[in-house]
């Protein structure tokens, strides 16, 4: 017979409930000590970063841009006037000297305008013939008028004389004395009259023909301009060097003042490199540049650079003072470099892949003796092409990391396999 004990149910409720409080405190306290534990530090595969070494001593301060080469010496061949392209003898990349022909246009409207000017410049050299051989005749005119005009006054001189001496001795009427004195006097105005018309007549001949004369210039001024029109149908390369471009199809219409040919100096070249804007503001005229045209380096100055920015970079123009390497033609791609100043004695280290110049980065030193690297606030100072000058935080032996870290911007330390 089973006797029932008494109080065994209360023992296991009592038990299972200290079980459950005591799983609870170990949870809460699991929790809040691994909560307080540190993050693990990251392993990082050395060979995947880049790493440098703290360095002193001088340093050059350099900026790099691309560029091309162009020529020195460069014309474009405007149209002097409207015409169609006929004809074209000359190709790009062709050397040309100054009188050879690149292309033809014809006008027949400046054909006819043409004829049209010499007819009239013929037509205003015959008008002014007959104006000088018209002032000719009646300049010979008046010099008979004025001639007879002298010899009727010379003879009522003579007459007048006449009778004044047979008038002292009475032999000569009194009227016709009086006549021959009033013949006299009428005799000298006319002969007075034509003289002032015959200086007249000279002193005209000479305004009236001036006159005609420059109609006719004029007129010939007018019949050359056209011509040299005509002529300019025929485009010349106007310098010796290489045709470059030809932006024209035969039968293509050519307005005034439209680009037919581009001809250029070949042997004349100089650098046009584009700099960052951020790096351009200490580039000055005559510095020295070294330009890198893949099949040599040739060495340089600046000659100008542009007051301009166009999409972020300024145009900078190097002359060269040696000769180019050999291939070296007009639009050939170019590196440039620039040489912006000597630094002695500065602390420099490759440049990081961030941070600009005068800012403070964090960069990871590596601990001397470990392969771990820690955060390190470091001043930069003046920036190269590949170095950066360090102001304050790193010293000469230190090694540190210059690839980008932005990875790892949430540690402050990591670890190097």
């Amino acid at each position: 017979m089973d006797v029932p004990r008494k109080g065994v149910a209360a023992k296991k409720r009592k038990r299972r409930i200290v079980i459950i409080a005591a799983s609870a405190l170990g949870l809460i306290l699991a929790t809040i000590a691994i909560s307080r534990l540190k993050p693990a530090v990251p392993s990082v595969d050395r060979s995947t970063v880049w790493v440098d070494t703290v360095k002193r001593g001088p340093m050059v301060r350099q900026v790099r841009g691309l560029g091309t080469l162009v020529p020195e010496d460069i014309r474009w061949i405007p149209a002097n006037t409207e015409g169609r392209v006929e004809k074209i003898n000359i190709w790009p990349g062709t050397k040309v000297e100054s009188g050879d022909v690149i292309l033809e246009l014809s006008s027949p409207e400046l054909d006819q305008s043409a004829h049209e000017a010499e007819s009239k410049a013929k037509a205003a050299e015959a008008d002014l013939a007959t104006s000088r051989a018209t002032l000719q005749r009646e300049l010979l005119d008046q010099e008979s008028k004025t001639a007879a005009a002298h010899s009727a006054y010379e003879q009522a001189t003579m007459e007048r004389q006449t009778n004044d001496q047979l008038a002292k001795n009475g032999l000569v009427a009194d009227l016709v004395y009086k006549t021959s004195k009033i013949k006299e006097a009428e005799c000298q105005k006319s002969d007075e009259i034509e003289s002032k018309r015959l200086a007249f007549s000279r002193d005209s001949i000479e305004p009236q023909l001036a006159a005609k004369q420059a109609a006719v210039d004029q007129a010939n001024q007018l019949a050359k301009l056209k011509f040299d029109q005509v002529e300019a149908l025929h485009v010349r390369a106007g310098m010796s060097g290489v045709l470059q471009q030809l932006p024209v199809q035969i039968g293509q219409r050519m307005k005034v003042g439209d680009n037919l040919a581009r001809v250029a100096d070949p042997t004349k070249l100089k650098a046009q490199v584009k700099i960052a804007e951020t790096q351009a503001k200490d580039i000055q005229i005559g510095q020295k540049a070294v330009i890198d045209t893949r099949n040599g380096v040739a060495n340089g100055h600046v000659t100008r650079v542009d007051p301009a920015v166009e999409q972020g970079t300024v145009n900078v123009e190097v002359a060269f003072d040696e000769a180019l390497p050999k291939g070296a033609r007009p639009d050939l791609s170019v590196d440039g470099t620039i040489e912006l100043e000597h630094l002695d004695d500065v602390i420099y280290v490759g440049r990081p892949a961030f941070g600009q110049e005068n800012n403070t980065v964090g960069m990871f030193k590596i601990v001397n003796g470990t392969s771990e690297a820690v955060r390190t606030p470091v001043k930069l100072g003046k920036s190269s092409v590949n170095t950066i000058q360090i102001l304050d935080g790193l010293q000469p032996g230190d090694q540190v990391i210059l690839s980008d870290t932005s990875a790892w911007d949430a540690h402050d330390r990591i670890r190097l396999n």
